[in-house]
């Protein structure tokens, strides 16, 4: 039996892909390994499903690191190409909720993946 999986390719919308080169390396590092993981059609164990974006085809890592929480959320919603929207630096001191304009913004470029799928 041979591993012939071919990778899902990974698409970066807006400045998700300069958000999270600017995250710790140890952040960096698990995020890719998570991704790689999600490009051989896997979820990786530090994926959640996303509140409010009705199941599980948006999803968010999340790493807490040096007292801090960073997140990346990518969908699996459009089949051959994984298209990571977001990647940030929680901020908020209250309770573990994605503060209203992260969540805007994750609309926002849902709806430009949309689009770079139909094109």
């Amino acid at each position: 039996m041979t591993d012939d999986i071919k990778p899902k390719e990974l698409v970066w919308v807006g400045s998700s892909r300069k958000e999270l080169r600017e995250f710790p390396p140890l952040v960096r590092r698990t995020f890719g390994v998570a991704l790689f993981a999600v490009q051989l059609g896997k979820t990786p164990p530090e994926a959640k499903p996303l509140r409010g974006f009705g199941g599980a085809s948006v999803l968010e890592l999340i790493e807490d690191h040096d007292r801090n929480t960073y997140r990346a959320v990518y969908t699996v919603r459009f089949g051959t190409k994984i298209y990571v929207l977001h990647a940030f630096q929680k901020k908020s001191k209250h309770g573990i909720a994605t503060p209203k304009q992260e969540i805007d913004l994750i609309r926002q470029r849902l709806k430009i993946a949309e689009r770079m799928r139909g094109g």
